[in-house]
């Protein structure tokens, strides 16, 4: 894998999963881009075409085009898929 993959966090504001994702993403100094699906009905039907979900957080990781994502159930490997990456 790349040294440092793009990450892409699908979130909204007030939502306390979201918020320990992007802390782990910083104390790792790790980039990420924030997309904020709040009130945006559009971006959560993206989410469902691509992963079958409308749930927050939702962390990709990825380049070139192609990305892998963990869904709000599987955060538990976000840390260690920081390692990996």
């Amino acid at each position: 894998m790349s040294a440092k993959q793009k990450v892409i966090v699908w979130g909204r504001s007030g939502c306390s999963f979201c918020t320990d994702v992007k802390a782990v993403l910083q104390a790792n100094q790790h980039p990420f881009e924030w997309i904020d699906v709040e009130g945006k009905d559009v971006l959560r039907d993206v989410l469902e075409l691509k992963y079958g979900t409308r749930l927050v957080p939702v962390v990709e990781f990825g380049g070139d085009g192609k990305y892998e994502a963990l869904l709000h159930t599987e955060l538990d490997q976000l840390e260690s898929r920081l390692s990996v990456s």
